[in-house]
């Protein structure tokens, strides 16, 4: 195989490169001492000189290369074992051919080591050619790529963990502020426009509807609505199946569910759209109905996280439902006639007090009608109190079938009935009282197995500022106003102007 480079004979060295032996030493122990592998190719294309660490880069043994070990030869054998293919053997043929003065390329060892050889030409016409294992240096970029690519993934993470954690706070400090809101209404009115504005900040891609059921519960009413989305007037109770089934319903396309009607009738395309819907639940019955529907999510967590969101929302909302119906509940016991339903006294008084302070600030005026059924006592007495109470219903119905909200009707006792008109001047309160007497002479009941008779009513109108700044002053008038309609023969309306100061109570029997 050869002698080792280091015991190369000194004729041979002086042959090839005419160097004396001690000069000759000294160039190999200064060769011997780097990391590449160097190899000096004469212009004939023989080995001249290379160092020991060419034979471990190339992974031969000691004497498989020797000075005058040709070029050719060198490439025959690395296209044999495998470490160049032919065309690399070729490429590296025709670069020593030509006039370039350096050229480069690599080489791969069985091991796996990569090599990058360098080669420059000498001015005596041959060449050197430096191996450089560049296996650590790649395996390092390699290795930098990675830890690169790993931190930009581990950055990306944490930025979305940030962004996670301040959606997520945002979300509880709305929510929190939600429910501050929701349990401060003192409406119902009030609790659909804070739940609409709130949701629609909640969940600012989504749309969504309130519904809640009507006094005869065959319907849910659309109460309000978020995101653009299309609120129907009335759905069936069991067009939704999260009330058919009395619990919370997620639909979500990649599972196997089914479509609530209402949401079909709503959306065609409803099925590749992922909803809930959450009954509303107060005092243990249900009241209504929220519907949310999402908009498209690509992450499943956050998708997930979501629904678990609108399933909070609605217990907050279901919560505050019940606490403003438990509100109203208590003020409409305190405040209204149970078998009425118009208001009480005490509230009357209180309002029409409001009524006048506020009519005198703003130099405006209020119309007030006192009146009562005529003959009641008598009626009572033929029919019974059960026909008394029916005829007593009827008239509190028509009042809130006639008069609005700000117009307070109230029944002050007995079959004795008033009702306050702001911003009304005694003209038009005496049209008022007019609609009011045919309206209840137009009422029929049914009792048993026959109509029971007409009922009929004698009004007094009386307004503020003309018939007095008081509201004890105004009901005094009104009720005079009363008495003379009685006194006129009943069923008419009697202006407080054309009554006797000094008429005392009317005996309606």
């Amino acid at each position: 195989m050869g002698s080792p480079v280091n015991k190369v004979v000194p004729s041979q060295v002086m042959q090839a490169g005419g160097l004396p032996e001690p000069s000759h030493a000294r160039l190999m122990d200064v060769l011997n001492k780097l990391d590449q592998g160097v190899m000096v190719w004469t212009e004939d294309g023989l080995c001249q000189v290379f160092n020991e660490r060419l034979l471990t880069l190339l992974e031969v043994q000691n004497g498989d290369i020797y000075p005058g070990y040709s070029r050719e030869a060198f490439f025959a054998t690395a296209v044999r074992l495998g470490h160049v293919t032919e065309d690399s053997a070729d490429q590296a043929r025709l670069d020593f051919a030509s006039d370039k003065e350096r050229f480069s390329a690599t080489r791969v060892m069985p091991s796996g080591r990569r090599l990058q050889i360098d080669t420059r030409r000498l001015s005596t016409g041959g060449f050197v050619s430096c191996y450089t294992d560049v296996t650590l240096i790649e395996r390092t970029a390699r290795d930098l790529t990675k830890a690169r690519q790993a931190a930009e993934e581990a950055e990306l993470t944490a930025l979305k963990t940030l962004a996670a954690e301040k959606s997520w706070r945002e979300e509880a400090r709305l929510l929190s502020e939600l429910d501050e809101w929701l349990h401060s209404c003192k409406s119902q009115e009030e609790l659909f426009r804070i739940v609409s504005t709130f949701m629609a900040r909640l969940f600012p891609q989504s749309q969504g509807e309130l519904y809640i059921y009507s006094n005869s519960r065959d319907v849910l009413d659309g109460k309000c609505h978020w995101g653009g989305g299309d609120l129907h007037d009335h759905i069936f109770p069991d067009a939704c199946w999260a009330l058919r089934r009395g619990r919370q319903y997620l639909y979500s396309a990649d599972k196997i569910v089914f479509t609530c009607t209402h949401v079909e009738e709503q959306s065609p395309n409803s099925s590749h759209e992922d909803y809930v819907c959450f009954p509303v639940v107060a005092h243990g019955n249900t009241v209504g109905l929220l519907h949310i529907k999402f908009a498209p999510e690509s992450d499943p967590k956050r998708k997930i996280a979501l629904h678990r969101l609108a399933l909070r929302c609605g217990e907050h909302i279901s919560l505050a439902v019940a606490n403003v119906r438990l509100r109203d509940e208590l003020h409409d016991q305190s405040t209204r006639d149970p078998l009425t339903g118009v208001y009480n006294r005490r509230y009357f008084l209180g309002e029409l007090r409001n009524a006048v302070a506020l009519a005198d600030r703003r130099a405006s005026q209020v119309g007030l009608l006192s009146f009562d059924a005529d003959r009641f006592k008598t009626f009572n007495d033929t029919h019974g109190h059960d026909a008394g109470d029916m005829v007593l219903r009827a008239i509190g119905d028509t009042l809130k079938d006639l008069f609005c909200k700000d117009e307070v009707c109230c029944r002050m006792g007995g079959e004795e009935f008033a009702v306050f008109l702001p911003d009304t001047d005694k003209e038009q309160a005496l049209h008022i009282g007019e609609a009011l007497r045919c309206a209840m002479e137009d009422i029929t009941l049914r009792y048993g197995s026959g109509n029971l008779p007409r009922v009929t009513v004698s009004i007094g109108v009386a307004s503020f500022p003309e018939d007095g700044v008081l509201p004890q002053d105004l009901m005094l008038a009104a009720d005079r106003a009363l008495y003379a309609a009685k006194h006129a023969g009943r069923n008419c309306v009697m202006d407080s102007q054309d009554t006797d100061p000094t008429g005392g109570p009317f005996s309606d029997t």
